[in-house]
Parts: structure tokens; C-alpha cells; sequence
């Protein structure tokens, strides 16, 4: 079984993938190539995929009975003691950190003092 999910990604990608796989919903595409068709698939996804993004999920012989890979994304697998997990980045980090603002919200104002 394979599994391919395309996020922002080219209409000619989407009907590409249409000749070998069946899109169950926008941009979810499932089937069951061979693993030569399975790579071949890939290379075209991560070639036209432009600024979208790409996951790849399929089965194998392994203890979690898949695996997975990703264009494009944040989240990146991680091979971990022989399982593979996702390494999403750090919520926390400086670069993404804002600092809330001082204050009631307007939704609370309203639901405290009433409409106006």
C-alpha cells in the first residue's frame, strides 16, 4: 500500500499521479505500485512539487510495518532505536515565540461588560 499527501502542489502533479493512484481526496492519493514505480513516482513528486509539499507513506518489512518520507515539510522522520518518528520543530524557539499582548481580548471585553 502506498499513500502519497500533496499540499500546495501543481495541478499537472495531481494528474500525473492520477495514471497510478487513486485520489480519494484533494491531494490524497493511495494505491499499490511496485516498489520500482513506487521511486519513480517520488523522484517526479519531489521534482515538480515546486513550493508544495510532499509525504510519502508506504509498507514494508520492518517492526512498524511502514515507512515514510517528506518534501518539503518541518516535521522530518528520524530513524530512532529502529523506529522511525517524526522530529517536528520546537514550538518554543526565539524565532517563532511572541509575546502576548497586554490586556483583555475584545471577545472577552464583551462577554465581561456585555455587547456595545
Amino acid at each position: 500500500m502506498t499513500v502519497i499527501v500533496l499540499t500546495n502542489c501543481p495541478a499537472g502533479l495531481r494528474g500525473f499521479l492520477t495514471r497510478w493512484l487513486l485520489e480519494t481526496s484533494a491531494g490524497v492519493f493511495i494505491g499499490n505500485p511496485s516498489a520500482r514505480i513506487r521511486d519513480l513516482l517520488w523522484a517526479e513528486v519531489q521534482e515538480y512539487a515546486d513550493q508544495g509539499r510532499a509525504l510519502l507513506a508506504h509498507t514494508t518489512n520492518n517492526e512498524q510495518g511502514f515507512t515514510f518520507l517528506t518534501h518539503d515539510h518541518a516535521w522530518h522522520p528520524v530513524d530512532h532505536e529502529g523506529l522511525t518518528l517524526i522530529r517536528r520543530p520546537n514550538a518554543n524557539s526565539p524565532s517563532t515565540e511572541q509575546s502576548p499582548k497586554k490586556g483583555w481580548s475584545n471577545a472577552a471585553k464583551r462577554r465581561r461588560f456585555g455587547r456595545r
